[in-house]
């Protein structure tokens, strides 16, 4: 059974960091991209970040690149995002996954004083 469990999701002031963890079962985790995308509330899925099955290659989307970095421990079949100086508008639910296997259940991101 596929297993995608995201975790490190927090309420935190603007200009905060936060590092979201997303722990991968059942599937053969080093040989796909894996992806984060985020739906913030009342607005549609947008995409965030990807990273490739080896790590090496990382894409952002342009409202999160130079504050978040996407990252992987292929070890440890976990996904991770680290998210730096924090904004309200990203407030969102956080899911991570892949297109062909399946996507978690997400994880709320507040960014409020």
């Amino acid at each position: 059974e596929v297993q995608l469990v995201e975790s490190g999701g927090d309420l935190v002031q603007p200009g905060g960091s936060l590092r979201l963890s997303c722990a991968a079962s059942g599937f053969t985790f080093i040989s796909y991209w894996m992806h984060w995308v985020r739906q913030a509330p009342g607005k549609g899925l947008e995409w965030v970040s990807s990273i490739n099955s080896g790590g090496g290659t990382t894409t952002y989307a342009d409202s999160v690149k130079g504050r978040f970095t996407i990252s992987r421990d292929n070890a440890k079949n976990t996904l991770y995002l680290q998210m730096n100086n924090l904004k309200p508008e990203d407030t969102a639910m956080y899911y991570c996954g892949v297109y062909s296997v399946g996507w978690g259940k997400g994880i709320l991101v507040t960014v409020s004083s």
